[in-house]
């Protein structure tokens, strides 16, 4: 071999190596840890939301991802369990090395994941956990996205006013988790507020076989509004038993959880017409993306989205956008993810994210809510009016007067 013809096969080599060396740069991907229940109780409100986060981040990784490199997702599976939660957490910091976690979606789980995640500094980006104490400890590596779980009633509290002006007894039935209890607190104090007396005040055990002897109570009562904080089978259940028993207030209404998602109206059938439930996202929305989101999840996956899945959605798109702004030469680290989350004002398709202090919260994004109405196996944003797909149905019709 001559002189010249090494000096070629050298730099060859060398030219080989730095094509090796840019590829794997390339390659690098940037990891970020998602905790959800995958399996349980909770599974059905996991999936919508592990499908929202991977089809977001396949149309950010599609875009170029990070800066040049790809999201990597690691999902772990809280199974609706506070202490799985924990390790979970722990697991995604420890081992995996995550520089930020998000997902949360039961408040019991994200109130035992958050002070993990402070504790050891990784930011927690929440997307469904409300318990509103949760963010009210003065964490600065927690943040969420949804409003607290006493904000959820607010449209409802608007109908209220506005619309249904006659109702003035309420029974309250909710079911004994953080989320529930949070919930249900609030919408007392709201009540009582307005002036409405609640009759009856009742929780439950989640995945009760049988709510007949409490809603014998509440016939009892004869309320004009019945108001529910469930899940989605409890949701079910209460309305085709309170169908049996032939409970006629002047209206139902959930206080959002299970009672938006596609699988209670599946469950409950005709009992669950002109049912009414607090809701955070509905796909009309003039939020840029909102109603493409929808379609392109139910062209996916074969089933419709709800408010679930447009937090989680919208989580992935916030997270990336901070991973982007914390990425320098070398990765992000959880402080620099944790100072651009702080500074983070964006819209995204389910409504304008900016983490904001207020009362005994900080880092907590403010939204308005709304009221979606079933009618016809449709769910259908009836309040506030200027956002209304059809128009409100009131008062619910008696059992035996529906065709």
């Amino acid at each position: 071999m001559n002189l010249r013809s090494g000096v070629m096969s050298a730099f060859a080599a060398v030219l080989f190596a730095l094509g090796i060396a840019s590829g794997a740069l390339a390659a690098e991907k940037v990891k970020v840890g998602v905790l959800l229940p995958l399996t349980g109780s909770q599974a059905k409100f996991g999936e919508i939301e592990k499908r929202s986060y991977e089809m977001a981040a396949e149309e950010i990784n599609a875009k170029g991802g990070i800066n040049g490199s790809m999201i990597e997702l690691i999902f772990e599976d809280d199974t609706g369990k506070p202490d799985v939660g924990r390790s979970a957490v722990e697991k995604l910091i420890s081992r995996d090395k995550v520089p930020v976690i998000t997902g949360g979606y039961s408040s019991s789980v994200t109130a035992a994941a958050a002070p993990v995640a402070q504790q050891l500094k990784v930011p927690f980006v929440i997307c469904t956990g409300s318990a509103d104490d949760v963010t009210e400890k003065g964490y600065d590596f927690v943040f969420r996205i949804n409003p607290p779980a006493s904000e959820y009633p607010k449209a409802v509290e608007s109908f209220l006013k506005e619309v249904a002006k006659d109702v003035k007894t309420v029974v309250l039935l909710y079911e004994n988790s953080a989320f529930g209890q949070s919930s249900s607190k609030s919408f007392e104090k709201d009540a009582e507020a307005a002036g409405l007396k609640i009759v009856l005040k009742e929780g439950y055990q989640a995945g009760a076989i049988d709510f007949k002897p409490i809603l014998t109570k509440v016939k009892a009562a004869n309320p004009d509004m019945i108001y529910m904080v469930s899940y989605v089978m409890d949701a079910s259940l209460l309305m085709r038993q309170s169908k049996e028993l032939g409970i006629n207030p002047k209206l139902y209404v959930g206080g959002g959880a299970g009672f938006t998602l596609p699988e209670f109206a599946k469950s409950a059938g005709d009992a669950a017409d002109y049912v009414y439930s607090a809701t955070l996202w509905v796909d009309t929305l003039p939020f840029p993306g909102a109603k493409q989101y929808a379609e392109n999840f139910q062209k996916k996956y074969g089933s419709d989205t709800e408010y679930h899945g447009a937090e989680a959605y919208a989580a992935m798109y916030v997270v990336a956008d901070a991973l982007k702004r914390a990425t320098s030469a070398s990765a992000p680290t959880p402080q620099a993810v944790r100072d651009a989350l702080a500074k983070t004002d964006m819209m995204t398709a389910f409504g304008p994210v900016k983490f904001v202090s207020y009362g005994k919260k900080s880092q907590q994004n403010k939204l308005d809510t709304y009221m979606v109405q079933w009618q016809k196996g449709e769910l259908e944003a009836v309040w506030p009016a200027k956002v209304a797909t059809k128009k409100y149905v009131y008062p619910t019709p008696a059992w035996n007067a529906r065709k």
